[in-house]
């Protein structure tokens, strides 16, 4: 098999361009110079941040306007800014988004909070006082350019506000950048599927196609006997160092055997094997593997290796979650985590929703280290061997569920809450207690009444303006519940 490219670790290169009305320029000294100059401080910002930014500068005519489109379209950008710097002719903006075919959002941005109107009007110089109104103009063609777009099926969005000084503007478009990153790393990302679904699951069941056509990516269909082979080629020495992680990386309980310990290590080997030869990003899986020994001992020794994968950045969903396994894929990209759960119970005394699930965690955003427990029978399931108890690090939190409505369409549910202090079920998964602004009742209710599958992905952070940008990036609906 010839080695796969990754392109999903690939930098999102973002396109710049300002505009602009070439008449202006013999009429009004100056104005041009000034205008770039302003263009240019925008793409000094945007690279603070982004290192790739490609940059077709001030277009003010149409000429400009198709060799810009071409350049972006040459430069596979993953998303546009256009910068409006004064009045500019809407037929000078078309071809270059037309062109490149992305998501363009719209730089609304002046130069000062107010024009000195008492300076302004004692300049005298008509000519001079319509160069400086110009240079502050901003919004004027805004309303046109946004009919245009909309004529022409082209999604935009807008960014209000000052070039400078302007920290609410400029975490907006922070917030763009990350989430256009988060797109492309989704087009490129191969989730990978080992096994088949939990039988008489019927929520978790979706159409793959649909996920192509929403995220992009690949999903490579993976047989549970490829792990098994790969388990057979773990020598001593890679067993070895795996257990020496083990022992770093988790708080293992005096009860785990040794042997179960084993078993994990070598399927964790394997399991890192089986993601490097297909080059994948995340993962869903969950075989009954009843009647094969081999098969069985794969399968049940499977959890501190999809904890380990989960915890870098190749998040792992049980139960062949394939929608689940997408939402923590996002959450992860968005530096959140992303942790597999379910609800658990709830506690009407403190008014929190417990929830977590069995299998593997994000062990990145645990609270203290992760402890691991033996299990004498995985219920639901077959087979027995170690798992891993954790909870979410105690804070802001962020879920996300991606959900197949009854037409067949994707949308993305979210709510953001607070992982907080309290006894948990010390029963070897993961599990936390979450309080919600709505209170639990009517968080239950209101996550329900979507018609979510009973998983979803639990993330640290309050990112929900992110995933929004995101789903609009994507033409994808998004619903808030809190």
């Amino acid at each position: 098999m010839e080695e796969a490219l990754n392109f999903s670790t690939a930098p999102l290169k973002i396109g710049l361009f300002g505009i602009g009305l070439d008449t202006y320029w013999s009429q009004f000294e100056g104005l041009e110079e000034r205008l770039k100059n302003y263009l240019n401080k925008i793409a000094s910002k945007l690279k603070t941040s982004h290192s790739e930014v490609v940059n077709a500068g001030l277009v003010d005519n149409v000429d400009k306007a198709f060799a810009a489109g071409k350049m972006f379209k040459q430069e596979d950008v993953g998303v546009i800014f256009l910068y409006v710097s004064t009045y500019a002719l809407s037929a000078t903006v078309l071809p270059v988004v037309q062109k490149a075919k992305v998501p363009v959002i719209i730089l609304n941005l002046s130069p000062e909070a107010a024009i000195d109107y008492a300076s302004f009007n004692k300049l005298g110089d008509r000519k001079q006082m319509t160069g400086e109104w110009l240079a502050h103009c901003a919004a004027c063609p805004v309303p046109e350019i946004a009919n245009v777009f909309n004529r022409s099926g082209i999604r935009f969005h807008q960014i209000t506000g000052l070039l400078d000084n302007d920290e609410e503007c400029w975490q907006e478009v922070a917030e763009w950048v990350a989430a256009a990153q988060v797109v492309q790393i989704m087009q490129y990302n191969r989730l990978g599927c080992l096994g088949h679904y939990y039988s008489g699951m019927l929520d978790i069941y979706t159409d793959l196609t649909k996920q192509y056509a929403t995220f992009g990516g690949h999903i490579e269909l993976l047989e549970v006997e490829e792990l098994v082979t790969l388990r057979k080629e773990v020598s001593e020495v890679e067993r070895q160092d795996r257990l020496d992680l083990f022992a770093q990386t988790f708080a293992i309980q005096e009860d785990c055997s040794a042997e179960e310990l084993t078993k994990a290590a070598i399927t964790s080997v394997a399991l890192d094997r089986l993601v490097e030869k297909y080059k994948l990003g995340s993962m869903a899986y969950y075989y009954k593997g009843t009647g094969n020994k081999e098969n069985e001992e794969a399968i049940s020794s499977i959890i501190l290796g999809n904890s380990l994968l989960t915890a870098n950045g190749i998040p792992v969903a049980g139960e062949y979650e394939v929608k689940n396994a997408q939402a923590m894929k996002i959450m992860d990209s968005f530096g959140a985590g992303g942790s597999f759960t379910e609800y658990y119970a709830m506690d009407f005394n403190e008014d929190v929703v417990l929830m977590g699930h069995d299998g593997p965690g994000h062990i990145a955003i645990a609270e203290g280290k992760t402890k691991v427990r033996p299990l004498k029978v995985y219920h639901g399931k077959v087979g027995k061997g170690v798992s891993v108890e954790m909870m979410v690090k105690n804070g802001p939190v962020t879920l996300l569920s991606v959900v197949e409505a009854k037409d067949g369409s994707l949308f993305l549910l979210m709510a953001e809450g607070e992982s907080v202090a309290g006894p948990i079920l010390e029963i070897g998964n993961t599990n936390s207690r979450y309080k919600f602004s709505i209170g639990a009742r009517s968080f239950v209710n209101d996550w329900n009444s979507y018609g979510p599958a009973h998983h979803c992905a639990i993330g640290v952070g309050h990112i929900a303006s992110k995933i929004k940008k995101f789903g609009q990036l994507l033409d994808v609906p998004v619903v808030q519940v809190c």
